[in-house]
């Protein structure tokens, strides 16, 4: 059974956040602890894109504890506390820098620090578009000190007709990289 911690940062594709969470909550079977820590800029862009509040999801019972990004004792802040994957979803690239540079001042980039330096798996699902090079080479050095950068770009092989179907090729690759059973569009099946 699977300890996962969702980050969520200010990047646009609240989205992608949303539905991994659903996702994750459906497939309550293959994990045994879920941790959700969401920066205020998170909030704001949620709001925006989704027009809803997303501390309303605290109030919708998840099956998932929640923390602040300055609350260093969360579990996952330790490698003793055996969280096993980390999904940054979305990933802004400011939070990507801080972590392939080693800083870790909040929540989230403590765990991914711990996360990396535990040999567990790092989800960074980056969004921002164009690249430049600092972001490519921070995307390199995460991915060398093992983590995994999915870029949030979809798929069209299943034919997508709304915005949630085409995020969810994103997230179900997501839920594949993080080695979750999913059922999905399988290329050639």
């Amino acid at each position: 059974m699977k300890k996962i911690v969702v980050a969520i940062t200010g990047a646009s594709g609240s989205v992608y956040a949303k539905l991994l969470l659903e996702k994750l909550v459906a497939m309550k079977d293959q994990w045994s602890s879920l941790a959700i820590v969401m920066t205020e800029n998170a909030k704001q862009v949620w709001r925006t894109e989704l027009e809803n509040d997303p501390d309303n999801y605290q109030d919708k019972g998840l099956p998932a504890k929640y923390y602040t990004t300055s609350d260093f004792t969360a579990p996952f802040a330790s490698g003793s506390g055996q969280y096993d994957t980390m999904i940054i979803i979305p990933c802004s690239m400011g939070t990507l820098g801080r972590i392939a540079s080693g800083i870790s001042t909040d929540l989230i980039t403590r765990a991914a620090d711990v996360i990396l330096k535990e040999k567990r798996k790092l989800i960074c699902v980056v969004r921002d578009t164009p690249y430049n090079l600092i972001h490519i080479r921070n995307m390199e050095t995460v991915t060398l000190a093992g983590g995994i950068i999915c870029p949030a770009t979809p798929s069209f092989y299943s034919k997508p007709k709304t915005i949630e179907q085409v995020a969810a090729t994103v997230t179900d690759r997501v839920l594949d990289l993080a080695g979750f059973d999913i059922k999905t569009f399988r290329w050639g099946k």
